[in-house]
């Protein structure tokens, strides 16, 4: 399966609105720790993307770079780099999405490279994430040179608000 990436605009995220939604929604009912919790509406998806994503890119300290498959929306990541100016050098990864029917092809890995490159020519040289503790996505961050810095346990409730679970942050130096 071959994805093809591109940085998707204040435009874009307005004109493909519903598929973003519905992105995050498959993900979330799919039980990713990404921030909400169940019961997860349509409504509150589509919301995530024009009241947080939306702004940060238009005011251009956000990139979301979204993965498509035959012209349908099939991942996304995004580069936050709206930092204090003691954090000139870093940006934070947030929310790797690929929607679970597209899953286990590539489209994770492909995201976070091309994240990187971008995060390069900004210049950013530390990215930091955090990931639910032995989720499955913190195996793809370790493979790709991520170092665990730490774990929080009790951190966030899972999506479907049955438990505490811990996070692990992680970081990558892009340069040394």
């Amino acid at each position: 399966m071959s994805a093809s990436l591109r940085h998707f605009s204040s435009t874009d995220i307005r004109e493909r609105l519903p598929e973003l939604g519905a992105l995050l929604q498959d993900c979330v009912h799919d039980g990713a720790s990404i921030g909400f919790i169940l019961p997860f509406d349509t409504a509150a998806s589509q919301a995530f993307w024009t009241d947080n994503v939306l702004p940060a890119v238009t005011r251009g300290v956000r990139l979301l770079l979204v993965a498509e498959v035959d012209g349908q929306v099939a991942g996304a990541v995004q580069l936050d780099w709206d930092t204090n100016s003691n954090q000139a050098h870093r940006a934070e990864v947030r929310k790797l999405l690929v929607a679970p029917t597209f899953r286990r092809h590539g489209i994770a890995r492909q995201l976070m490279q091309v994240l990187e490159a971008q995060a390069r020519q900004l210049p950013r040289s530390l990215l930091t994430l955090d990931t639910r503790s032995g989720d499955h996505a913190q195996a793809l961050y370790l493979s790709l040179g991520y170092v665990v810095a730490g774990s929080i346990p009790a951190y966030a409730l899972a999506p479907d608000g049955d438990r505490l679970d811990a996070t692990t942050i992680m970081y990558k130096q892009l340069r040394q």
